[in-house]
């Protein structure tokens, strides 16, 4: 049985995907805990109405990144956790942080990277004159958003979408991809190699939305 931990800092939506899969589906896993660096973040209450351990590590009270990444840590490994998920969580991680967790650390981020790294996606996008855009779950890496590419899910960019548009049908798809690449993680069936990322049993990493 595998212990996934789940970082957020808001609502957690896709911690909430996640939960719910990992219980409909039966994987061979379980959540270890919810850990958060907001003592008022709303997935919290999730987390214990399911049943989930949770755990508050607030920035504010350490007085630099390389202070809170320790105690964030500390209390990651207490868990002994087998993949560490990134779902929501609003805080840049040191390079020693991800290094400690190599191999084992996955994020979302809502664009089809390596384009549009960072924040504004959706309104970069738009503005570029893209004509699809997604998500891309991936191995956190030192190098903001960025890191081998485990799944990929695409939207059609359509005429008069604004941000929040195009940000709600591309939230709809983070959440059929993240619980995907996890259970991948869990059932360790991904490979990497030479940067790439590779589902062992074939299982698609590409999700096309249907044209509106």
């Amino acid at each position: 049985m595998k212990n996934i931990v789940i970082l957020i800092s808001g609502r957690g939506s896709n911690m909430e995907a996640i939960v719910r899969a990992c219980r409909d589906e039966a994987w061979p896993a379980r959540i270890a805990a919810v850990v958060s660096n907001r003592p008022d973040a709303a997935g919290l209450q999730f987390a214990a109405d399911h049943g989930i351990a949770t755990a508050v590590v607030d920035h504010r009270q350490h007085a630099s990144r390389e202070a809170f990444d320790a105690e964030l840590a500390r209390v990651i490994d207490g868990l002994a956790p087998d993949v560490v998920v990134l779902a929501g969580f609003m805080r840049i991680l040191t390079p020693g942080f991800v290094q400690h967790y190599a191999g084992r650390l996955l994020n979302v981020h809502p664009s089809l990277l390596p384009a549009f790294p960072g924040l504004h996606t959706h309104q970069r996008a738009i503005e570029a004159g893209c004509k699809v855009a997604g998500a891309t779950v991936h191995h956190v890496t030192p190098e903001l958003d960025h890191g081998p590419i485990v799944i990929q899910a695409a939207v059609p960019v359509l005429p008069g979408d604004t941000p929040q548009q195009l940000a709600e049908r591309v939230l709809a798809l983070e959440h059929q991809i993240y619980p995907r690449a996890v259970r991948w993680a869990v059932e360790g069936t991904l490979r990497l190699h030479g940067g790439v990322v590779t589902q062992t049993e074939g299982e698609p990493q590409l999700v096309m939305a249907p044209q509106a």
